[in-house]
């Protein structure tokens, strides 16, 4: 069977064709635009693509997977009830199904990657965005009404960096847009007390990466930021792992680049928090499946709702 993935994101997109072993055959990619022009792309590029068996959508949440309609993504602030599946459903006449990233990142890993093998294990996306995809007893969860693995939404503090709308949120504090605020307030931090610091860029923005980078060459204040990082998702694994006792944690994209600049701070906040039990019998790990993983998703969402039907 050959199946299409379409991978939408909040700056980029991504159409590829693949098969059942997880091959990709062919790929398009593109900016994130308006929502009528990276529609007009993804139609585009699914036609020139060919046919297939059935495709799969992977896009941030929240969504409804069921009635296949994407609900209102804070990263795409113009997709608003969008009802993809029964759109390319029409358009293209073969069977549509939706799911979001961090759910469709579990199912990849599950299927092709770090996951293998286990019958309870969380994705966390820690991107643009911090969400959670879980396979428990052996099985996709996605909850009542779609939303389960929000935990970009849990408050870590009373105050801090905003995400998911929410200060102080795990979100907030683990994404790419979280550690460039870190910076930012750590900046200003430093500007009080009369010292600069030296983690951004050639025009002086702060990113994730610019930290990331300043902390490779040994910067203080940089790794400082990483640890803080490291200190929050530590303690929200903690509760994870506490609460649905994984075999595996997976944790994509910045985590798989950094990961080694937060984990000490990480593991110890896990230590301090964790039953014994608990933290002895899970493993966290970076993906896999590492950049390819938005395309196996997409792809792997398609499989699984044929292997449903």
């Amino acid at each position: 069977m050959k199946f299409i993935g379409i991978d939408i994101g909040g700056t980029k997109c991504a159409v590829v064709l693949g098969n059942e072993k997880g091959d990709i055959l062919e790929k398009h990619k593109f900016s994130t635009a308006s929502y009528m022009e990276t529609l007009d792309k993804i139609l585009i590029s699914v036609e020139q693509l060919g046919k297939c068996d059935a495709i799969g959508i992977s896009c941030g949440g929240p969504l409804d997977s069921k009635k296949g309609i994407i609900i209102s993504p804070p990263n795409l602030t113009d997709w608003r009830n969008v009802e993809i599946v029964k759109i390319l459903n029409k358009r293209f006449n073969v069977p549509v199904f939706l799911k979001n990233d961090a759910d469709a990142g579990a199912l990849a890993e599950w299927t092709y990657g770090a996951g293998r093998g286990t019958d309870n294990m969380i994705f966390l996306t820690f991107g643009t965005g911090m969400g959670a995809g879980m396979i428990l007893n052996g099985q996709l969860y996605s909850g009542t009404c779609d939303c389960a693995g929000e935990v970009g939404h849990i408050r870590m503090s009373d105050t801090g960096p905003i995400g998911f709308g929410k200060a102080g949120s795990f979100e907030g504090y683990c994404s790419g847009g979280g550690i460039a605020q870190l910076g930012e307030l750590y900046k200003a931090d430093k500007l009080l007390a009369g010292k600069s610091i030296t983690y951004h860029d050639s025009i002086g923005q702060i990113t994730a990466k610019s930290i990331a980078e300043a902390a490779e060459k040994g910067d203080k204040d940089a790794l400082e930021i990483y640890s803080q990082c490291g200190k929050i998702l530590g303690k929200g694994l903690a509760i994870l792992i506490d609460v649905l006792n994984p075999q595996k944690i997976i944790i994509g994209s910045i985590f798989q680049r950094c990961g080694h600049l937060m984990r000490s701070e990480m593991e110890r906040q896990i230590a301090n928090e964790c039953l014994e039990y608990t933290k002895n019998a899970c493993e966290i790990v970076p993906s896999q499946l590492g950049e390819s993983i938005g395309d196996m998703a997409a792809i792997c969402v398609a499989k699984y709702g044929m292997n449903r039907q």
